[in-house]
């Protein structure tokens, strides 16, 4: 093209703009001398002086290339650099690059639909921290696809996250950018927006990659992708940068830690195959205390590569017994120190989410909820939410497949070395979680037991999350979530002034334990309950954890072991008020009925139900008069003991307790069934079957199928008694319950004997 078609295009374009030579001058600030000889074909603009006039003259993309091109000087040619001065600006590869291959391939099939989308392409993560390495990974996938982009790369580091606390300014940038595509410095414009004009002009016909790294913000970014749909854009942060996925198309590759293999293969590139392949139980344990984090792993490799003789198996203890963990992935370079790095992070956060995630970090489990977090923090639910978000976008947090939030191990460690530089209450952020989980466990175990309870004694501590729960799914739910919180608080919070809380959160999920036949969970949890009962010298305590522990102890299997904890409760009794006697002795009774021990047992629930009924407490009075009724049937007084249960059907109705309830009807079936009625069983083992469904308690569902499969067989109904122990089977698989096995084997029996009765026939 000529001068001839720039003035031609120019003047069309101001005409369209319905402007005359003085209007287009006064818009633009150039004379209308300058102007006029342009549209003339007498001169073409300097690159400044063309920016100011498209940007006058509102021109879009297209045009302005067209306005570019007609003052390039080389026929029918856009802008391009001189032979050798194609940018080149990514930095070296990693020699040690290992594994990331489903990232690498989502990676590659971004790039390959580059031509066809005309979007961006970011690399950022959801569980992308500090030093899970969105550089190394972006730079790796540059120089592998380099040489389908032939017009070369630009990089640039924004310095989202960086000591100096200060991003680098979009406008900055821009300016490399452009005198790396030839721009002369003096035709650079001042103003960002005019740079990020010239740049989207110089990069509209070009095949380049743009590498955005360390980005800070949505904001920083958007100045810099290139105009060209053949050009690729590769913008790692620690932020999600969401909105360039919703505003600009832009497609997230996500990135999380290494897996162990990779952590392992990470490893061995720095210290060779040969002493991983010597010790690899110790270099299995060193990537997994680094977290599997590639820069942790990249810190420890590079320290033991300095000390070949050293044994790993060393190098595992001093980084096990390290105080804090973070001292030993320290170095002297800050851009390759973990503590650095994530305090990177940690100062782009403002005043209430640094101090928000400084009380997360104290959560003793692998996850939390949002209402334990918010507890934790003494925050309301909708501001806690916030701040996870906001955390989450920072990717200090990850969220995993049932929605808590996930703090890695090395990013809470930093956490709670903030607490203590701070100054922050730990023991009042402690004990609102404690009182969280157990005010909550407490209500959700009043609506699991289908019959009132007693609230959890004390007032709510300010600031702690009380959440509603309305129904038993709600309930199983909400004890379903918190769990693996409860584990690590009762292991974990050892604040003496926490003895009493953890003795009672252990009490209060003693109804999830129990519906969910969990009685080796139940049994730790009441080891230590029992413990801290004993320490605190609390009988009541004592009785009640003792009960629980000797329940589960039975239910397991190891009747033998729960001796102890009858001693423990009979010596508590002179200790009791007449209600804890009661319960205690209702407990003595059940335990000595598993043992076998039948007329003990009555012994025991008789004098329970003395005690209830001087109390009034019908409710209570009504469920020992099944506990009576079945030591009765056990010791062969099948009527008195069908009396007594059908005594207490009706109050158990009136009281609500459906649990119960279901438990009389499977012991009047039982009855009926010893005393040969088996029609009569059958029918009340179904109904106490329905209500066990009811309240979703699979472990006593499985315990009637049972009883209901041997009054079928014994009525000569093979087919339903092998329904029955198969069904019984497959609820105690749910839960985990190893009878399930010998359930499934009486199922697979009774179908033998069927075989070889019909082969008998034959």
């Amino acid at each position: 093209m000529d001068r001839t078609a720039f003035g031609r295009l120019l003047r069309e374009a101001r005409r369209r703009s319905l402007l005359t030579l003085e209007g287009l001058a006064e818009a633009s600030g150039v004379s209308v001398r300058a102007i006029s000889d342009m549209e003339r074909g007498q001169s073409l603009p300097r690159q400044a002086t063309l920016t100011e006039l498209m940007n006058a003259l509102e021109l879009g993309e297209d045009e302005r290339r067209r306005f570019v091109e007609a003052t390039m000087r080389r026929t029918g040619r856009a802008p391009r650099q001189a032979p050798g001065q194609v940018p080149r600006q990514l930095p070296p590869a990693l020699a040690a690059f290992r594994g990331r291959a489903e990232a690498l391939a989502s990676a590659h099939r971004l790039t390959s639909q580059v031509a066809g989308r005309g979007g961006p392409v970011v690399v950022s993560a959801i569980g992308g921290m500090a030093g899970v390495g969105k550089t190394t990974l972006a730079v790796h996938w540059a120089h592998q696809v380099a040489g389908r982009f032939p017009d070369g790369q630009l990089y640039v580091n924004l310095r989202g996250f960086e000591d100096t606390g200060r991003p680098l300014d979009p406008g900055e940038a821009l300016g490399g950018f452009l005198r790396a595509l030839g721009v002369p410095s003096g035709d650079v414009p001042r103003d960002t927006a005019e740079r990020s004009a010239l740049f989207r002009t110089h990069t509209a016909s070009r095949r380049l990659i743009v590498v955005l790294d360390n980005a800070r913000s949505e904001e920083q970014v958007r100045p810099l992708l290139p105009a060209s749909a053949e050009c690729l854009a590769i913008i790692t942060s620690r932020s999600r940068l969401s909105g360039l996925a919703v505003a600009e198309g832009a497609s997230l590759v996500t990135l999380d830690v290494w897996t162990r293999q990779e952590a392992l293969a990470g490893l061995a590139a720095r210290i060779g195959e040969e002493r991983c392949r010597a010790e690899p139980e110790a270099a299995a344990e060193l990537v997994e205390l680094c977290g599997f984090l590639p820069l942790a792993v990249a810190i420890v490799g590079a320290q033991l590569s300095a000390s070949p003789d050293v044994p790993l198996g060393l190098g595992v203890r001093e980084l096990r017994e390290a105080r804090p963990r973070l001292d030993a992935l320290s170095a002297d370079d800050r851009h390759v120190d973990v503590r650095a790095v994530f305090s990177w992070s940690y100062r782009a956060l403002t005043p209430a989410t640094a101090r928000f995630f400084r009380h997360l970090a104290l959560s003793p489990g692998p996850s939390v909820s949002a209402e334990a977090a918010a507890s934790l923090a003494g925050a309301e639910l909708a501001a806690a939410r916030r701040e996870l978000r906001a955390l989450t976008s920072a990717n200090l947090l990850s969220r995993d497949a049932d929605g808590r939030y996930v703090l890695h191990d090395l990013v809470r460690a930093y956490g709670t070395e903030l607490v203590e530089q701070e100054g922050d209450d730990r023991f009042g952020a402690e004990r609102r979680l404690m009182d969280y989980l157990r005010h909550n466990a407490s209500a959700a175990g009043r609506v699991l037991d289908s019959h009132p309870g007693p609230e959890a004694p004390g007032s709510l501590t300010a600031g702690v999350i009380r959440v509603a729960v309305d129904s038993r799914e709600e309930a199983l739910e909400w004890f379903r979530r918190e769990e693996a919180t409860v584990t690590a608080a009762l292991h974990a919070l050892d604040d003496p002034r926490l003895l009493r809380y953890r003795m009672n959160l252990t009490a209060d999920w003693v109804s999830y334990y129990s519906v969910m036949g969990r009685w080796a969970d139940e049994i730790a949890a009441k080891q230590i309950g029992l413990e801290a009962a004993l320490v605190l010298d609390d009988p009541t305590a004592i009785a009640s954890n003792c009960a629980a522990l000797a329940r589960a102890l039975a239910e397991s299997g190891q009747i033998d072991e729960a001796e102890a904890q009858v001693g423990l409760m009979l010596a508590q009794l002179p200790r009791l008020d007449p209600a804890q006697q009661a319960a205690t002795e209702r407990s003595i009774g059940w335990v000595r009925g598993r043992q076998g021990r039948h007329t003990e047992a009555l012994h025991h629930a008789r004098r329970a139900l003395t005690l209830y009924r001087r109390l009034g407490n019908r409710g209570a009075a009504a469920r020992e008069l099944n506990a009576v009724g079945w030591y009765l049937t056990l010791l062969g007084d099948h009527r008195q003991a069908i009396a007594m249960c059908e005594e207490a059907i009706p109050i158990l109705r009136e009281t609500g307790n459906r649990r119960s309830e279901a438990a009389t009807w499977d012991s009047i079936g039982h009855a009926r069934q010893r005393l040969g009625e088996l029609d009569a069983a059958i029918a009340d083992y179904q109904r106490s079957l329905r209500l066990y469904e009811e309240v979703l308690d699979a472990y006593n569902q499985a315990e009637v199928l049972d009883h209901m499969a041997s009054a079928h067989l014994e009525h000569g109904d093979g087919a339903q008694a092998r329904a029955s122990w198969a069904r019984a089977a497959e609820l105690l698989t749910t839960i985990g319950d190893p009878r399930a096995e010998q359930m499934r084997a009486r199922a697979a029996e009774t179908e033998g004997a069927k075989a070889l009765g019909e082969t008998g026939k034959r």
